[in-house]
């Protein structure tokens, strides 16, 4: 389980790094008849939320292991942000992606210099593959939703949230391998016990509920998704445990 400490020492830590995204009413508060917020953490430079904790991750790691290197499986989104931040902080970067990754994010991750594998059939494979080159080449395997650093670097979300919109009932965070729900629900029930956290996966990979039913991740079938960065088969240890009991 990561602490409170964690994400506030990654907020002071990524500042630099990381835009701190607007969160303004939206549209959809006239239709449902509430008063609906959009966290748009797409407006970080490589358009996801995945850089906070990618770009804390790295700053977090010693000098031998930065000049070695940084390997991660990824469908996209974990992988432009490893690459991206990688290149800012001059660590050299592998990512394995499955054949399945969109193919801009694909060219993307190579246009920021990093060395880009695509193989196996999914990130079950592409993990597996991943993990036995870090063994090999000594780089550091920095998973995309468990990695503590990864889990720490995403709870800054839920610190900004909580300062932009006051008063909040719920916040809905989607949900795939459960780094990021796992960091903003810790983030933000320390501060405020009583707002609900809702998560939302897709019923064709619900590696979550799955994993809440059985007490434990769990591994289940992927089918096919256009959520495609949410389609984990297994959620991570380190955020299910962080962020079941929330």
């Amino acid at each position: 389980k990561i602490t409170f400490a964690d994400i506030t020492s990654a907020a002071f830590k990524v500042k630099l790094g990381i835009t701190c995204t607007p969160c303004i009413k939206s549209h959809l508060s006239a239709l449902t008849g509430m008063e609906i917020y959009l966290k748009k953490d797409f407006l970080q430079f490589t358009g996801s939320f995945k850089e906070r904790g990618a770009c804390y991750a790295l700053l977090m790691l010693t000098d031998e292991h930065k000049k070695n290197g940084v390997i991660s499986a990824s469908l996209g989104n974990h992988a432009l942000a490893l690459s991206y931040h990688g290149k800012r902080l001059g660590i050299p970067v592998t990512v394995v992606m499955p054949v399945v990754a969109p193919i801009m994010k694909v060219q993307s991750c190579m246009q920021y210099g990093a060395n880009v594998i695509v193989t196996g059939n999914d990130m079950k494979e592409a993990k597996c593959f991943a993990m036995n080159l870090a063994r090999e080449k000594d780089f550091t395997y920095i998973n995309g939703y468990d990695h503590p650093h990864i889990i720490a670097g995403q709870g800054t979300l839920g610190l900004e949230i909580v300062e932009q919109v006051q008063d909040i009932d719920a916040i809905i965070v989607p949900v795939g391998g459960g780094g990021l729900i796992a960091g903003v629900a810790l983030a933000v029930k320390t501060l405020y016990p009583n707002i609900k956290i809702i998560g939302v996966e897709s019923d064709r990979c619900s590696s979550f509920s799955e994993a809440l039913s059985a007490g434990k991740p769990v591994e289940v079938k992927i089918k096919s998704t256009l959520a495609d960065g949410l389609a984990v088969p297994t959620v991570g240890y380190n955020a299910f445990a962080t962020a079941a009991p929330l």
